[in-house]
């Protein structure tokens, strides 16, 4: 009997009867890809075992020692506080982006008092070996394992029983079970659903690596996303020496909180105060530039927002956008040009956030605002100056939750003063040292600054 052929889409993970330029479903082309479901068992539907009796929540116990540390503090912060023992990890990111140094040096901490066996599909022994030795990474408890069959991979993994699973990479394994190259779509979830079965019956956290295609998204069908507790991305330019680490999914705590690691000789450094790394090196005296203050989960976080504003030879001005959402950056300049009295129309304006973050906080909206305009006027700010706040349409300045933990922030890297909403801050105080330039709207903003 001939199998059946269906279509998954590797963006969204629709299925469709046959092949078509474009998703159905999501509307992205060249994406789908032929699927052989596995055809149903002749058990199917038979209950061979007695059915699990449901348990009240209450009498479900929890331990504290379900979760473990990495080793590494930062990772620990966007796991959620660590590793959660029988969870399943996806880490992704660009190539050479430091994902597989990140997993081998983890386990230097870990093999102290657990075993880890290391899986990988791309390179041999002897040049794990030699990364090892690069990383400082030796010890007894760290067992490496070179091979792309899931079925010799969950048999060694069985006999050894790690406490950690490491598979360097998804894209990589295959299964007996299907006909298809390793990395197809049909692979790519046979494998991971086996690996989700392995983790959750036996108690063994896996992590595992996926690669990204060049829209930037996880190559493979979407339905990977799904089925993992936790996926990771790994950001930053791979010939800057800084990386952004965050979570675009946990089960298991927030999604808000970013790990900042640099890229040394030895592997990866953390940055437990990424604020003095994204301010290192800013120009002093040169117009266009302001600090900003966001929160990254409960981390305060200093950013560097820097404008261009050029006369334009077009008959429509370009706007670019670096770091900060491109639409709103448009309504600001709008509401600058329509309530503050600075002209935009007949200009090139260029937006960017320095250091590679990406500030999705409307607590920037009035950083972005006295940039654009210190640009415009070619007028530099004084340098320990910084602000928050929210920029509405009719060019008022709302408040922003945390500002207290905010300013303390600002006034330990050393700022002096601060531009914030003048509304719902009129009983906070300042830290010593910091003065607070409260400002009704964007007028008022430009006025205190300059």
């Amino acid at each position: 009997m001939k199998s059946k052929t269906v279509f998954l889409c590797t963006n969204c993970g629709a299925e469709a009867v046959k092949w078509s330029g474009r998703c159905p479903s999501c509307g992205q082309w060249n994406t789908l890809e032929e699927f052989t479901p596995t055809p149903a068992s002749k058990t199917a539907g038979r209950r061979i075992e007695p059915p699990a009796k449901p348990k009240r929540l209450k009498e479900i116990q929890t331990d504290e020692a379900l979760r473990f540390s990495t080793g590494m503090g930062e990772l620990n912060r966007v796991l959620g506080g660590g590793a959660v023992r029988g969870s399943l990890v996806l880490v992704s990111g660009a190539p050479g982006i430091g994902k597989s140094t990140m997993l081998l040096q983890i386990c230097r901490q870990i093999c102290m008092e657990q075993t880890v066996l290391y899986v990988s599909g791309e390179e041999s022994e002897s040049q794990l070996k030699l990364r090892a030795e690069r990383l400082k990474v030796d010890s007894d408890n760290l067992l490496l394992l070179c091979e792309t069959s899931l079925d010799v991979i969950l048999q060694a993994a069985e006999r050894i029983r790690p406490d950690l699973l490491i598979v360097d990479s998804i894209q990589t394994l295959y299964t007996e079970d299907r006909n298809t190259s390793p990395g197809s779509v049909a692979q790519v979830k046979d494998c991971t659903i086996r690996l989700m079965q392995y983790c959750k019956s036996s108690d063994v956290t896996v992590f595992v690596v996926g690669h990204i295609n060049k829209e930037g998204a996880i190559a493979g069908p979407k339905v990977l996303e799904h089925m993992v507790d936790c996926v990771l991305y790994f950001e930053g330019e791979e010939h800057t020496t800084y990386r952004l680490l965050r979570a675009a999914k946990n089960r298991f705590g927030s999604t808000n909180e970013i790990g900042v690691f640099e890229m040394i000789d030895t592997g990866l450094r953390e940055v437990p105060n990424p604020s003095e790394m994204l301010l290192s090196g800013r120009p002093q005296g040169t117009p266009g530039t302001c600090v900003a203050c966001v929160l990254e989960g409960t981390r305060p976080v200093l950013a560097e927002v820097q404008a261009l504003v050029s006369p334009t030879t077009m008959n429509f001005p370009r706007r670019s956008s670096n770091g900060f959402d491109s639409n709103r950056a448009a309504m600001l300049l709008a509401v600058m040009e329509k309530r503050g009295g600075v002209r935009f129309s007949n200009a090139d304006v260029y937006l960017n956030v320095v250091g590679g973050l990406k500030l999705i906080e409307p607590a920037a909206d009035l950083a972005v605002v006295i940039a654009a305009v210190s640009a415009a006027k070619d007028c530099p700010l004084s340098d320990t100056l910084a602000a928050v706040g929210e920029v509405g349409l009719t060019g008022e300045i709302r408040s922003v939750n945390h500002l207290a933990q905010r300013l303390s922030e600002i006034r330990r890297l050393g700022f002096t003063q601060c531009i914030i909403p003048r509304s719902g801050t009129a009983d906070l105080k300042g830290p010593e040292g910091l003065q607070l330039l409260r400002a009704r709207n964007i007028r008022e903003a430009i006025a205190v600054a300059f």
